[in-house]
């Protein structure tokens, strides 16, 4: 699972390089993002800058975004073959975070 969000977070940082309406849309934002497996594993990460730095293992205390999901799952979203609204509306993905936040989740697949 980390090489696939490794994978991710790679592929996010190479299109904000390249993507100005993207950059634009990002802009000054400073956040920090929990991934949360019911496995009990714990992933975070802060974007800042415009970039994300690395994958951290372990939870972070105040999250701006939770991420609650399984392993197949998050593998589903990451290869694109479920959608994060249909995983959400399905109940295997739970989100917290601000309504403008999570807006911004789709960025990520």
């Amino acid at each position: 699972m980390r090489e696939m969000l490794e994978g991710l977070i790679t592929k996010f940082n190479a299109k904000v390089a390249t993507d100005p309406a993207l950059r634009a849309e990002i802009g000054d934002l400073t956040k920090t993002v929990l991934i949360e497996l019911k496995d009990g594993t714990k992933f975070h990460f802060l974007l800042k800058d415009q970039h994300v730095a690395a994958l951290l293992e372990g939870g972070v205390d105040h999250a701006d975004i939770t991420i609650s999901t399984d392993a197949d799952t998050l593998g589903a979203l990451i290869r694109r073959e479920v959608g994060p609204f249909k995983a959400y509306a399905t109940g295997k993905l739970r989100l917290k975070g601000s309504l403008e936040d999570l807006a911004r989740f789709r960025k990520f697949f």
